[in-house]
């Protein structure tokens, strides 16, 4: 879970550098990879701990912004 967690996280600010410099719209790309990021973390949570809610949070979190980033990739 660690490398998958270090492998979204160099994506996503990649993407967001990119996206910086040279002004070109990646939202709906990094905000995907974000989710992904924020679902990987609650997962990893949950296993740790069984009883907590921040798992729980984060992964209705994830699935908000995968609502979003498909939304605005569709709608442009």
């Amino acid at each position: 879970m660690k490398v998958v967690k270090i492998i979204l996280a160099a994506i996503v600010i990649s993407l967001a550098a990119y996206s910086l410099k040279t002004e070109t719209e990646l939202m709906p790309y990094y905000m995907f990879f974000l989710g992904a990021l924020i679902l990987v973390t609650g997962i990893a949570e949950l296993q740790k701990d069984k009883k907590g809610f921040k798992g729980h949070l984060s992964i209705g979190i994830a699935f908000f912004v995968f609502l979003v980033s498909i939304q605005s990739f569709f709608m442009g």
